[in-house]
């Protein structure tokens, strides 16, 4: 499979999807249309864990052509594994009593680097201490699931949110019985706690102003459905939290205008999946034009974003909030954008608040 080729079956399964345009956030019947009525939430703070899911992508892109393309599947392709890391984010809600719930995202993929981003940020103190309330799993790709183990070996009855698309392989690893050499992934702690499967025609309510949507669509590698949290904060607006974004950003963000009572746009978080690889296309203009007219106050992107697509967000007026260079304290870090005019990215050991 060539590069060319590969990067075409990128744009149809990621954050072209949303390129169509929102269309109408209000249209003829939809005030007739019951909303989803999530409650209010008083502030969302957002700490990248880590957003380097694997350090050079020309590597990344070779490790998955040798192993047949993007639409093998994940658990079949043999890794390099000195290039891996992971996705896993922590999100802390303050509701409008004073009282907190904290919940992570996702469980990145290689274990010893989850492991040390975990000691690093303070997440595995929460873990282990059993203050962390819920985990949720925005889709099951490898680098957001496959270090499953280093979080149950930290606290083994989290409750779990995740969608109901899951393959078997994954369902496995949940059980704590699976092991594949070639991959390089295995978990031998199961998940002994309450488990929330979402479905893709309901919306799962967490906590007063925060929810889950499940998006039921397919992505490469042979994974299904993403999930994406929302928050509803008061006097503010909506924020969207996700992993990868799969399934487009307007696409995401027109659900939410549509579905959740009271809508006003106000910030997102995460990989939003767009120029993942550093290729450019004319259609991503769209999406920048797209999220202009929508709204939003704050966006902080990464992981998947694709650098390219956040510098270019950034310079037609988009509000990208920069990152520090807290990520250079890492033991290891990614070769895009060192040198860059501005840090586009919310990098390792970043924090954003809405």
């Amino acid at each position: 499979m060539q590069r060319r080729d590969f990067l075409k079956g990128l744009a149809v399964t990621g954050a072209a999807a949303g390129v169509g345009g929102l269309g109408p956030l209000v249209g003829k019947g939809f005030a007739a249309k019951k909303l989803e009525n999530i409650g209010e939430c008083k502030s969302v703070k957002v700490t990248c864990v880590s957003e380097t899911s694997w350090f050079d992508s020309p590597r990344m892109l070779q490790d998955i052509k040798d192993g047949g393309g993007a639409m093998v599947s994940m658990y079949d392709i043999p890794w390099t594994q000195s290039n891996i890391g992971g996705y896993v984010a922590l999100i802390e809600v303050e509701q409008l009593d004073g009282s907190k719930h904290v919940i992570q995202l996702d469980t990145g993929w290689h274990q010893d680097w989850t492991d040390y981003v975990l000691d690093k940020s303070g997440l595995t103190a929460l873990l282990s201490s059993k203050k962390v309330d819920a985990l949720v799993m925005s889709h099951e790709h490898e680098d957001h699931y496959w270090a499953l183990r280093s979080t149950l070996k930290r606290y083994q009855n989290i409750p779990m949110v995740i969608p109901n698309t899951f393959y078997p392989e994954g369902k496995a690893m949940l059980k704590g019985k699976y092991k594949n050499d070639k991959a390089h992934v295995w978990n031998d702690i199961p998940h002994t706690g309450e488990l929330v499967e979402v479905s893709g025609d309901k919306i799962y309510k967490m906590y007063p102003g925060v929810a889950v949507k499940m998006f039921d669509i397919p992505i490469m590698l042979k994974t299904r459905g993403e999930q994406a949290l929302f928050f509803n904060v008061k006097d503010k607006g909506v924020v969207s939290v996700t992993g990868c974004c799969h399934m487009g950003l307007l696409t995401m963000l027109s659900w939410a205008a549509r579905n959740i009572e009271g809508y006003k746009p106000y910030g997102c978080y995460g990989g939003l999946h767009i120029a993942a690889f550093e290729n450019w296309d004319p259609k991503f203009d769209d999406i920048i034009k797209g999220a202009k007219k929508i709204g939003l106050q704050k966006m902080g992107c990464n992981h998947c974003t694709g650098w390219i697509w956040a510098q270019k967000a950034k310079d037609e007026g988009l509000p990208i909030v920069l990152g520090t260079q807290k990520y250079k304290e890492y033991k290891k870090t990614p070769t895009t954008g060192p040198g860059a005019k501005e840090n586009v990215y919310l990098r390792n050991g970043d924090t954003i608040t809405f």
